[in-house]
């Protein structure tokens, strides 16, 4: 792993944006184009979803030997450009980072070992009855720490997720689909089916008391392995043995037994 961690004066972990960009095998002619991308897109921090902010999330990198625009990064936005980018190592270097981050107020994220688990959870959570039964765990959860009521619990999850229903219509009327009668999940399958996976990992560790934050980086993992995996969703409540897809069993069972 050549990408170098630097400290700052006030003792924050960031990384340079241009080691970055190399690392990540990133073509050098779409480095300055990348940047004002990375710079300017949204992404989900910790601590909502949100642009970039200066000089909390990025810094300008100030030196005269600097011949092109350079950046520090704190590891958390470096991560999450990590993610976001088309870079075929960009699981290697999401993992890294991750256990990287500082766990002041995190303390609950995964070590880089735990993590690699997910890998194996993004492909069980392919599976419909896995979505269901960590949506029910996480609402059973819910209405424990409300004092058994259910109230709000819909806008609840739909903030921690960041999508719901009427975005998911008009996300579908965007692709010149009709949203008329169908569920969330079946909308989720024509919009992002890989956000399926992303709801259930979310839902799943919301279900066993971790933080939204906790959830949500998981979750964002696990998609991310979806995607790159290519993880198939299969509904599996109503069909033959026969045609399900070959899976860790074990662990969904487990899942389904949170």
């Amino acid at each position: 792993m050549e990408l170098q961690i630097l400290v700052s004066k006030k003792g924050t972990k960031v990384v340079l944006a241009s080691s970055l960009h190399a690392e990540l095998g990133l073509s050098n002619k779409q480095y300055a184009a990348n940047l004002r991308h990375w710079l300017h897109d949204v992404y989900q921090f910790h601590d909502g979803i949100r642009k970039p902010e200066h000089f909390k999330d990025f810094a300008r990198r100030q030196s005269k030997e600097v011949v092109v625009d350079d950046y520090y990064l704190s590891i958390e936005f470096a991560k999450l450009i990590t993610l976001n980018s088309k870079s075929k190592v960009k699981l290697k270097y999401a993992t890294w980072l991750l256990g990287q981050e500082d766990t002041d107020g995190h303390s609950d994220l995964l070590s880089v070992e735990q993590v690699m688990a997910v890998l194996e959870l993004s492909k069980v959570m392919g599976l419909v009855s896995c979505q269901t039964a960590c949506e029910q765990k996480h609402l059973e959860t819910y209405e424990e720490r409300n004092g058994g009521s259910a109230a709000n619990w819909w806008n609840f999850r739909s903030n921690l997720l960041g999508y719901s229903s009427e975005k998911l219509r008009e996300a579908m009327q965007q692709l010149g689909k009709r949203p008329d009668g169908k569920s969330q999940r079946q909308m989720l399958m024509q919009v992002d089916k890989h956000e399926m996976v992303r709801t259930a990992v979310v839902d799943l560790f919301m279900g066993l008391g971790k933080s939204a934050d906790y959830a949500r980086s998981l979750g964002d993992l696990a998609k991310t392995f979806a995607r790159e995996l290519n993880v198939e969703i299969f509904d599996d409540r109503e069909a033959s043995p026969a045609f399900l897809p070959k899976l860790n069993g074990e662990l969904a069972e487990e899942v389904k037994g949170c």
